[in-house]
């Protein structure tokens, strides 16, 4: 099974520490606050977070009053800036591709992950693991990458754009036709696995879990209009999607 660790690439990584950087960006202004807004109380609470990065959820989770937190990643850059920037007494990091979370030997109240199983070729395998590493009655709250976003193959505009480059519409193509896509984005060949909203559905539930809650990004008005180089698309589709489930009693 293909592991991918694009961000050891050092374009990649430069490139991705450089946005998140920025004031003003998608992570944190719209994946972030949604994803916070659908955790429960975290006191008390022992914490999986899967694809931590550079460790920012990580130490969010930590200051809302978590037990203890352990993330995981692939990347040893990502992981070497989280150790030094997002930190704390109770946060372990441990290097880990997500396809080999059954060799962790404990149990969480909650398990989240942001913006990382679009790279998962099993889905469905790994959502049995996540269960199998899951307390009784615990949560699981997690981020991907929109269906409609996926589906981009990068042979034709994301969008259909006026003259002067105003986007029009968002243009959606060869949505279930389901796989690896392979497009140029920062890097080249940047892979990423696409599936339609209800395969994630069925994986889920097939795995074990209880779907509470689903979102869909959404940015207010008043910011599209500040920054519409950066968010003028959001208007024409949602970037991410967003699941709290719940493990079924029984499983």
């Amino acid at each position: 099974m293909s592991k991918q660790n694009v961000y050891d690439n050092n374009v990649f990584f430069e490139k991705y520490r450089s946005s998140r950087g920025n004031e003003v960006n998608f992570n944190d202004c719209i994946e972030t606050p949604i994803l916070l807004a659908m955790l429960p109380d975290l006191h008390g609470k022992t914490i999986l977070d899967i694809g931590c990065g550079m460790g920012q959820h990580a130490k969010q989770y930590s200051d809302m009053g978590a037990e203890a937190v352990l993330g995981i990643d692939i990347s040893e850059k990502m992981l070497e800036y989280a150790k030094e920037h997002n930190k704390a007494d109770n946060i372990a990091y441990r290097r880990m591709a997500m396809e080999d979370i059954d060799a962790i030997n404990q149990q969480f109240d909650l398990v989240t992950s942001s913006l990382v199983f679009d790279y998962v070729e099993d889905f469905g395998g790994l959502m049995m693991k996540i269960r199998n590493l899951m307390k009784k009655d615990a949560e699981f709250v997690f981020s991907m990458s929109h269906p409609i976003v996926t589906a981009w193959d990068g042979v034709y505009d994301r969008y259909t754009r006026t003259e002067t480059g105003e986007r029009l519409y968002a243009n959606l193509r060869n949505y279930c036709r389901e796989g690896l896509r392979k497009v140029d984005w920062v890097v080249n060949g940047y892979e990423c696995y696409h599936r339609t909203v209800s395969s994630l559905i069925n994986a889920l539930t097939g795995a074990g879990f209880m779907i509470e809650e689903c979102r869909e990004a959404h940015i207010s008005d008043e910011m599209r209009e500040k920054y519409p180089a950066l968010f003028g698309g959001t208007i024409h589709r949602p970037e991410f999607i967003f699941f709290r489930c719940r493990k079924m009693p029984g499983k």
